[in-house]
C-alpha cells in the first residue's frame, strides 16, 4: 500500500519530534549505509533526487519511520522506498483513508508507508516505513524542487543538511569540540556510510564561478559560453557541516524562460499534461541612499519694502517680515549638528551674517538668531539675482551639498534672469528652493 503527503492544518501541540533520517518507534536510528545526490540547477530553482540506504541489522523485525527536514521553499514531488527489492510508490489519498490503508497493511504483515506533514511544523515531513524484517535494506527516494536563495553579492545558494546523516567524531579532533558529546569516535576511512554528490548546473546566460564550503572535484563548463557545468563532491569529505554550494551567474540580471514539456501519458484533466514555463526575473534595484544628515543651508531673506506689508488684509494681520522671521528662526534650530549655514538679507543691496558659511554650533546660532531678531524690511527693491551669483559662485563644501531656502513675497525685479541663474547652476549643486509668500 502507499499513501499520502498530509497538506492539513498543523494542530497545537507540546514536542516535535528532533532526530532525523530512518528511526525506530523508540527514535532509534536504523544504519545509513550510503547518501546518494543528485542536484540539478537551472536558473533560479533546483531539483534535487536523494536517495538513502538503510539495512536493518537487527534480529527481529522493525517498525520504522523516515523524518526529514524541508525549507519552507521546497515542495515534495516524488517519494519511494525500494525494500528488499519490492518498490512501493508515493500517492495522494485522503487523510483518514491512508491511515486505514497503512493500518490494515502493518496488521498484516506487509511493507506499506505513510508520508504526512508534521503536526507542529510544517517543514518537518514524516513517512512510516511499515515493517523491516531482520537483515531487510531498504533505498529511499526523496525527490523536491526548491527556490534557490540568492545572497547579496549575487550568489544562488544551495544547502544539504548534514542533519540526516548520523553524528561520528573524527579521530585526531579537539576533545573540547561540541562534536564530541555523546557521539563515537572512528577514523575517517571507517565511518559506516558514504556520501556522494553530483550537481548539474546551467543557465542561458552563462556560468561565472562555482563555490563550495567543501572540497569539490574538478568543474567541467560545457560549451565556450560556460552555460552548463558539472560538479560533484570530491574524495573525504568529513560529514561534519551542511554541504553549501554558491553558484554565480555572468549575467544574473538578464531575464530568462525555460521551457518543459508536459508529461504525455496523463489524463485530458491533468495540470502535468500541459507544456509549462519558468521565466526568471532578478532586477536590479539601486540600493536607497541614506538620507544626507549634513550640509551648507543658506537662506536668502527678503528685506524689501513690500515685506513690510501685511500677511492679509484683515485687522492686525501679521507683518510678511516677521512672518518669514518666524520660520526663519524655527529652520535655525532645527539645523542637524555638523552642517554649515549661512544668512544674506537682500533688497536693492545685500549683505551676508558671516563672510563664509560657518560651522553649525551652539555659539553661531546664537549670533545668526540674534541678527535674524534685528532684520528689518529696509533694503529698497527686490533685486535677488547679485546674491544669487554670490552664492553660486562660492566654493562649494566637500561632502556637504548647498540647499537653497529663500524668503520673499514674490515680487522679484528681473525673474526671466533669475530663473536663467537657478537652471544653469542646477548640474553643479543639490540645492532646494523653497519660497514663502505672503498674500
Amino acid at each position: 500500500m502507499s499513501s499520502v503527503h498530509d497538506m492539513s492544518f498543523p494542530q497545537p501541540c507540546v514536542t516535535m519530534v528532533h532526530p532525523c533520517g530512518l528511526l525506530t518507534r523508540r527514535e532509534e536510528p536504523v544504519p545509513l549505509k550510503s547518501i546518494s545526490v543528485t542536484l540539478s540547477i537551472c536558473e533560479f530553482v533546483a531539483g534535487v533526487s536523494a536517495t538513502l540506504n538503510y539495512e536493518n541489522e537487527e534480529k527481529v523485525p522493525l517498525e520504522a519511520f523516515f523524518v526529514f527536514p524541508m525549507d519552507e521553499d521546497s515542495a515534495v514531488y516524488s517519494f519511494e522506498a525500494m525494500v528488499d527489492g519490492k518498490k512501493i510508490m508515493a500517492e495522494l489519498q485522503d487523510k483518514m483513508k491512508a491511515h486505514t490503508n497503512y493500518e490494515n497493511a502493518i496488521s498484516q504483515g506487509h511493507q506499506a508507508f505513510l508520508l504526512e506533514e508534521d503536526r507542529c511544523s510544517r517543514d518537518v515531513f514524516c513517512c512510516n516505513v511499515g515493517n523491516l524484517h531482520p537483515g531487510s535494506k531498504v533505498a529511499l527516494t526523496l525527490k523536491y524542487v526548491q527556490e534557490l536563495p540568492l545572497e547579496a553579492d549575487g550568489a544562488l545558494r544551495y544547502v544539504l543538511p548534514a542533519i540526516l546523516n548520523p553524528r561520528y567524531s573524527l579521530s585526531g579532533w579537539s576533545e573540547d569540540s561540541c562534536l564530541n558529546m555523546k557521539t563515537p569516535v572512528v577514523p575517517l576511512e571507517d565511518l559506516p556510510y558514504t556520501l556522494s554528490v553530483v550537481a548539474t548546473i546551467s543557465s542561458q546566460h552563462g556560468i561565472e564561478r562555482i563555490q563550495s564550503n567543501c572540497p569539490l572535484s574538478p568543474i567541467e563548463y560545457h560549451g565556450d559560453d560556460k552555460t552548463s557545468a558539472q560538479v560533484s563532491l570530491a574524495d573525504g569529505h568529513k560529514f561534519d557541516r551542511d554541504v553549501e554550494l554558491l553558484v554565480y551567474y555572468s549575467e544574473v540580471h538578464t531575464p530568462s524562460v525555460a521551457v518543459e514539456m508536459g508529461k504525455p501519458k496523463t489524463d485530458s484533466d491533468c495540470l502535468m499534461g500541459d507544456p509549462s514555463a519558468m521565466v526568471s526575473f532578478y532586477p536590479n534595484i539601486p540600493e536607497a541612499q541614506p538620507p544626507i544628515t549634513c550640509g551648507e543651508f543658506v537662506f536668502l531673506m527678503d528685506c524689501s519694502g513690500s515685506m513690510q506689508g501685511p500677511m492679509s488684509k484683515q485687522d492686525k494681520s501679521q507683518l510678511r517680515i516677521e512672518a518669514a522671521k518666524e520660520t526663519l528662526i524655527l529652520l535655525l534650530k532645527s539645523l542637524p549638528i555638523g552642517c554649515y549655514f549661512n544668512i544674506y538679507g537682500f533688497g536693492s543691496s545685500y549683505e551676508a551674517f558671516f563672510p563664509n558659511s560657518v560651522k553649525y554650533n551652539q555659539h553661531t546660532m546664537e549670533e545668526a538668531l540674534r541678527r535674524v531678531n534685528l532684520m528689518q524690511a529696509d533694503l529698497g527693491g527686490t533685486e535677488i539675482l547679485r546674491p544669487l551669483k554670490t552664492i553660486y559662485g562660492a566654493s562649494s563644501i566637500p561632502g556637504h551639498p548647498l540647499q537653497l531656502f529663500v524668503f520673499t513675497d514674490g515680487e522679484v525685479i528681473d525673474s526671466f534672469s533669475v530663473i536663467k541663474e537657478v537652471r544653469s547652476n542646477s548640474l553643479r549643486h543639490r540645492y532646494e528652493e523653497n519660497v514663502i509668500s505672503g498674500c
